[in-house]
């Protein structure tokens, strides 16, 4: 499957997964607000997903996928099934064991995530009764990322990308069938995360089934730690887990911090952070699980021009969606947020607050989304040590920074300075990679990432012409029923996306006759 298809495939169902994950946002803001019960919330759902991007999306898949793509070209799909089913029951043992540990230790670890809660003995233990009961969602979660790993090795990237939508819909639905019988909203909705978790087993698992993939636990956990593939694996996952995760690493720093800065903080990044990442999951997140496997085959193959042609589409594709959509949100925040949760106990102080950290936020996007195109070059090879360095570089860069800005600007300072890592990360991965002569920028590209960034300052020209003959601001428009609004939005949302499309083509920067050729393409790579 060619590269563009394979972003395509996946960014369109990441997509439907982002929208409906709005829909449960706006479920969450509805009944939850952005007060205490909110904070408590968040901070439960944030550990499960925190140790899912170290442990399962992060570390695991990245030296997982490639191991199991060679195996795959090399023509022994038994044996490579075998590797999986090893890997993915030491996974499971080791992860019980830690969930159980952490079920224990959960105060402490509340405690540890959120230490701006210890002077609310209520929040804190509010936090931590929801906390033990999403967290083993890590565990389900972890087993679904690597079937997914095994799916998309396989070139198959649609039901691994529309997993996310069972997670949405089961939280949304959670409003009917647990919440009527839960304390709080907010334990109904924490009883809906653990749910779809292993929903999601189930989805992924049909889907192996229809490539004949059947995945056997393993039981000799003896045998299986001996294994020399399950020992390179795990040689090349220690390493990972700071690398790989480096974006939800500064997430937690962002949440210890702002649990300083007062109720309601941690619920404003939370919901500012979601709006990020629909384009961040959209983009970033597919092309760096397309490229991936495409990348381990060139390099397996030592085909050194075809894997940096890979790496320059990726990078130029990344450079194309996501630089006119940083513009977009930090334009466009306070009408976004105002559509999307000013509902129920979600009001006009929270959009402000929220809208302020989107644009925040904004400004980081391409290079957030930059990194994930370039990550893959690292992982492909096998070398996870190097990103673990320069994740160190940019965790004490996002630390240093949310500390000298948070006491002047609050929350808006912790965004900020993940903003600052997030520069300080592509700028490390650029430099690397040139260093290794694993790729470099090529002058075409540099020139081609220059257009887009000045066609997305003429787009936001246009975004802001229209905002004020269409009196979009959100004091302006805040008389208005949701249809109206939504009618103005869409109107100036399309002009801004024909502004972009047609200064994109006449800097040739839009091919719309080799786009078409590539969606059609069944079985070739770049």
């Amino acid at each position: 499957m060619n590269l563009f298809k394979s972003i395509a495939t996946f960014g369109g169902f990441t997509l439907l997964s982002r929208i409906t994950g709005f829909f449960r946002d706006m479920v969450l803001a509805n009944y939850l607000g952005a007060g205490m019960v909110a904070d408590a919330f968040f901070v439960a759902f944030k550990l499960p997903n925190l140790f899912r991007s170290l442990f399962a999306e992060g570390a695991f898949t990245t030296a997982f996928v490639p191991m199991l793509s060679q195996k795959l070209v090399s023509g022994d799909k038994k044996s490579a099934i075998l590797f999986a089913a090893r890997a993915i029951s030491l996974l499971a043992f080791i992860l019980t064991l830690f969930v159980l540990t952490v079920e224990f230790l959960m105060p402490w670890v509340v405690a540890v995530l959120a230490p701006g809660f210890a002077g609310d003995d209520g929040k804190l233990a509010l936090a931590t009764e929801l906390s033990r009961i999403t967290f083993p969602f890590l565990l389900f979660i972890s087993i679904v990322s690597f079937q997914s790993g095994i799916l998309n090795s396989l070139n198959k990237f649609a039901a691994p990308a529309a997993a996310p939508v069972i997670l949405n819909l089961m939280m949304i639905i959670s409003v009917f069938i647990f919440i009527p019988f839960s304390p709080t909203a907010a334990h109904g909705i924490a009883f809906g995360v653990t749910t779809a978790g292993f929903i999601e087993i189930l989805w992924l698992t049909y889907f192996l089934h229809r490539q004949q993939v059947y995945i056997k636990p393993q039981h000799n956990l003896i045998n299986i730690v001996k294994d020399s593939e399950i020992k390179t694996l795990f040689k090349r996952i220690a390493p990972g887990v700071l690398g790989a995760g480096v974006y939800q690493i500064n997430m937690v720093v962002d949440t210890i911090l702002v649990s300083m800065v007062g109720t309601g903080a941690i619920s404003w990044l939370y919901y500012a952070n979601r709006l990020q990442q629909l384009p961040l999951g959209v983009v970033g997140a597919a092309i760096s699980v397309a490229v991936l496997p495409v990348l381990s085959r060139h390099i397996k193959a030592c085909q050194t021009e075809q894997a940096q042609a890979v790496q320059s589409k990726a990078f130029e594709y990344g450079a194309l969606l996501s630089i006119p959509a940083a513009v977009a949100l930090i334009i466009l925040a306070e009408p976004i947020i105002n559509i999307l949760f000013q509902h129920g106990k979600f009001g006009y102080t929270e959009t402000i607050m929220t809208s302020k950290a989107v644009i925040a936020y904004a400004v980081g996007l391409p290079a957030y989304v930059l990194v994930k195109a370039l990550a893959p070059n690292f992982f492909a090879r096998g070398d996870t040590r190097t990103p673990v360095k320069y994740s160190i570089i940019v965790l004490l860069t996002n630390l240093c920074f949310s500390v000298i800005l948070m006491f002047p600007f609050g929350h808006v300072g912790i965004a900020s300075a993940t903003t600052i890592a997030a520069f300080v990360s592509l700028w490390q991965y650029c430099r690397g990679l040139k260093k290794r002569c694993y790729w470099s920028c090529p002058r075409d590209l540099l020139i081609k990432t220059g257009k887009i960034f000045i066609c997305s300052l003429i787009m936001g020209g246009v975004l802001v012409l229209g905002e004020y003959l269409l009196d979009l601001k959100l004091g302006n428009w805040l008389h208005l029923s949701i249809l109206p609004k939504l009618g103005l939005f869409a109107l100036i949302c399309i002009l801004g996306f024909i502004t972009f499309v047609f200064c994109a083509k006449l800097c040739h920067l839009l091919n719309f006759n080799e786009i078409m050729a590539c969606l059609r393409k069944k079985e070739k790579h770049l």
